[in-house]
């Protein structure tokens, strides 16, 4: 019935909110497919594009005539709702499961908010859950996609349909596994990613100063790519307590010329050039104009400590102009990630980095931490994805912020239990707000490592640079709990540790 001998696809499922009947919802889906280039093809088989209305509220459709729908095979020129093979199409079910609210309007003209994965089948009077996990084997060829468009868009790149905002063609992309607790029907296989740390400040905790002249940006890029770094994140204000204020003048002057230096390499200069002209850059910065003028220069994502919410030292955000001027950092930034469809890292943080540890709130005992990243990210994560103007879910990879607001113990939790943080588990009656995200961490030569290695008698004091091979036990630990990115310093020895590490936990 299904032709399996093609290529890999993408598929997703997005929610939708619209008056338009489902008949002629259909249509305009049909003008879609023909207009992005879809032509007649094989059932089943490759495609270009394929839309489909999966469910329409609670309401059951079939506009073939009675006598004709006794089979599957009538089906053109007709609609079916839900859509008749969503029970055996596990690359169906597992994005729906993942949506996170529908409005089911009912014939009384009330309406009732619930899950998705709660959400009842109108015909089979099952959950959308329960369809899922009648696929009693996990099929590790369904992977998670977060996919990277490519800046500056190419010489010459046509955009043909003024009345949509302009697509980027995709840059690459990255892919993770599902990684749930059903048996796989085969070995599962990963890639952890190394993120390259170039600070151009001259302040940064461990780097300051190292690497603030295009020169030294430059020479760090490259050794970076050597290295095998599949991403290089720039930053150009230091999130250390204390840092000297820079405004966003300076930083847009410290961080767009070194993009542009990357992206105008000649790539027939040298092998090495042509892999770093290629190489995925991300900006870290809260600030939506930094964001922006990184992008168009040619930067392919965004890493915000702050997820979106501005750098407010007060914790938690009290004062009235505070809070004014976090919404409008939140919209700022949504607004470039949603235009420009480039991938978002979103940290959790409460102000400064070196305060604000407590998290009684939580519980006592092991888990309050995890439990506060849960809630206090995933609460900034639902305000980015959700409602007009949010971003993909797709688009989004979260961060659990090792070293900002973390005892050493705290650190230690999230950092040796990381994979619970995106696990699809019940928070206090919720479903976990991060399930199924990937992650980044960052554990390089931060703050809490140097308090380790000075305790006990053996103990010394550590400079930042002193704190490689403390870096690779976290790296290690962090692959082991299925990071698909790890941000370091060192990229070299971390590549070693992550290649290995990869094969361990494979």
């Amino acid at each position: 019935m299904y032709v399996t001998d093609q290529p890999s696809f993408i598929n997703c499922a997005c929610l939708i909110e619209t008056n338009i009947p489902p008949v002629i919802l259909l249509r305009l889906l049909k003008h879609i497919e023909s207009t992005v280039g879809r032509v007649p093809s094989v059932r089943n088989g490759p495609r270009a594009i394929d839309l489909d209305i999966v469910l329409y509220g609670a309401d059951v459709i079939d506009t073939r005539p009675p006598s004709e729908r006794y089979d599957l095979d009538n089906l053109t020129g007709h609609l079916v709702i839900p859509h008749p093979r969503l029970a055996e199409r596990e690359f169906v079910l597992r994005p729906l499961n993942e949506c996170a609210l529908v409005i089911n309007f009912l014939s009384n003209g009330a309406n009732l908010h619930s899950m998705i994965p709660d959400f009842v089948h109108p015909v089979f009077q099952i959950t959308i859950s329960e369809l899922l996990g009648a696929h009693s084997e996990e099929d590790p060829s369904m992977r998670r996609v977060v996919p990277f468009p490519r800046y500056p868009l190419p010489a010459g790149y046509v955009w043909a349909y003024p009345e949509v905002p302009v697509v980027p063609p995709t840059h690459t992309h990255w892919t993770y596994p599902i990684a749930e607790s059903r048996a796989p029907k085969a070995p599962i296989t990963r890639k952890t990613h190394l993120m390259s740390t170039l600070n151009a400040t001259p302040d940064s905790f461990s780097d300051g100063a190292k690497h603030n002249t295009l020169e030294t940006a430059m020479n760090y890029a490259r050794e970076s790519v050597d290295a095998g770094a599949s991403i290089i994140d720039i930053g150009g204000y230091s999130t250390k307590p204390g840092a000297a204020f820079v405004s966003t003048e300076e930083e847009i002057n410290r961080i767009v010329p070194i993009v542009t230096a990357i992206r105008s390499v000649n790539p027939d200069a040298s092998s090495l050039d042509a892999c770093l002209r290629e190489t995925l850059i991300s900006i870290d910065t809260f600030r939506w104009e930094v964001a922006r003028a990184s992008i168009l220069t040619g930067a392919n994502c965004i890493n915000d400590v702050y997820a979106f919410t501005g750098r407010e030292d007060e914790y938690p955000l009290l004062d009235s102009d505070a809070i004014k001027r976090s919404e409008e950092s939140m919209a700022g930034m949504k607004s470039v990630a949603r235009e420009f469809a480039v991938p978002a890292v979103l940290m959790h943080s409460r102000g400064d980095a070196g305060k604000n540890k407590e998290y009684d709130q939580y519980g006592a005992g092991p888990g309050t931490v995890i439990r506060g990243v849960q809630t206090e990210l995933g609460e900034k994560v639902e305000r980015i994805i959700k409602g007009k103007g949010g971003i993909r879910r797709w688009m989004v990879m979260v961060d659990p912020g090792v070293g900002f607001s973390k005892t050493v113990e705290g650190n230690l939790e999230v950092l040796r239990d990381g994979a619970k943080v995106v696990a699809d588990v019940s928070i206090d009656g919720k479903r976990n707000p991060l399930r199924g995200y990937s992650q980044l961490i960052g554990t390089s030569r931060k703050s809490f490592l140097g308090a380790i290695l000075a305790r006990g008698d053996r103990g010394r004091e550590t400079s930042p640079k002193d704190r490689v091979w403390a870096t690779a036990a976290g790296v290690v630990c962090a692959v082991q709990q299925g990071a698909l990115v790890v941000r370091v310093h060192d990229t070299r020895e971390m590549a070693d540790a992550v290649a290995v590490a990869d094969q361990l936990w494979s």
